[in-house]
């Protein structure tokens, strides 16, 4: 059996009795370690696990999946995923792998910041499609991800962004050069993630196009959901553009439409005592930004 195993947000305690159980037995148990990170690393996860776990990058997931499932159909193997194993479309790509060699397959599901972000109090159904929002270079600066933003302000709902994380990356250079040479990892922060927004703001105002948002459009930043050290922080886009929330991971919301209840929970987190001033009320219950 090949085992999808949850981690949670936190820390090694956040895995579950289930999964925990599943991981002492398993023959070998790999550790998928580029599309999230836990507060802890390897060596802690190790130790409370009582295994030794193995290194799953996104070269070995994604290019040398038959390493991992070599064997899964005579013992029992486990591909440990912080948060929830389906948090990342190449978990899918690995289960349909694994099908196609006749391999049985099972979920262990945990929590993920898909659900978790309601920690906020932002109202889980009132979110619409989710957003990803990635380190621009010199020479690439997307911002196409900001009319998904609109469609979903448009409808009144809110937008999780998940925010870049580097890791294993190689530099461009080294890249057509063949050097297996890495550089540091990195974690976009929701002041850098604001900082691109406000320059999106900027760019589509002097082309004239409709904006999405505004520099006065209330987000929240969330910064290490699931742990002890959790920070949220609501305000407005250029308020949080100044905000330091800590280590990583960060996550942001745009919102939408906002219920009455759901301003009451934003201001227990509010950046400043005026964060929350200007919000407009269209009707009896929703206000809007």
């Amino acid at each position: 059996m090949l085992y999808f195993i949850g981690l949670g947000l936190g820390d090694a305690k956040d895995i579950t009795v289930k999964g925990l159980e599943i991981v002492k037995q398993c023959s070998r148990v790999y550790l998928e370690a580029y599309t999230s990170i836990l507060t802890v690393g390897k060596d802690a996860l190790e130790e409370y696990y009582g295994r030794e776990l193995i290194l799953a990058d996104r070269d070995m997931v994604e290019q040398e999946a038959d390493e991992i499932l070599k064997g899964a159909d005579v013992s029992d193997v486990a591909f440990l995923v912080v948060g929830d194993p389906f948090g990342a479309t190449t978990h899918s790509d690995l289960v349909l792998r694994a099908v196609n060699a006749g391999i049985q397959y099972r979920v262990i599901h945990n929590a993920s910041i898909m659900n978790a972000v309601g920690c906020c109090g932002l109202q889980l159904y009132n979110f619409g499609e989710t957003v990803s929002i990635v380190f621009w270079t010199d020479t690439w600066r997307p911002e196409s991800f900001c009319d998904k933003i609109k469609k979903n302000r448009d409808l009144g709902m809110h937008t999780l962004c998940l925010l870049d994380i580097k890791v294993k990356e190689q530099s461009m250079e080294n890249l057509m050069r063949g050097r297996k040479i890495y550089e540091p990892p990195r974690f976009m922060t929701v002041s850098q993630a604001a900082e691109q927004l406000l320059e999106i703001v900027q760019n589509r105002r002097e082309r004239g196009d409709d904006l999405a948002i505004s520099e006065e459009t209330i987000c929240v930043g969330l910064a290490r959901v699931g742990a002890e050290d959790q920070v949220i922080r609501a305000g407005t886009l250029r308020q949080l553009a100044s905000c330091d929330l800590g280590g990583p991971l960060h996550s942001m919301i745009v919102t939408g439409h906002l219920h009455p209840l759901e301003v009451d929970m934003l201001r227990l987190s509010a950046a400043t005592p005026d964060s929350l001033q200007d919000l407009r009320m269209t009707d009896s219950s929703t206000y809007t930004s």
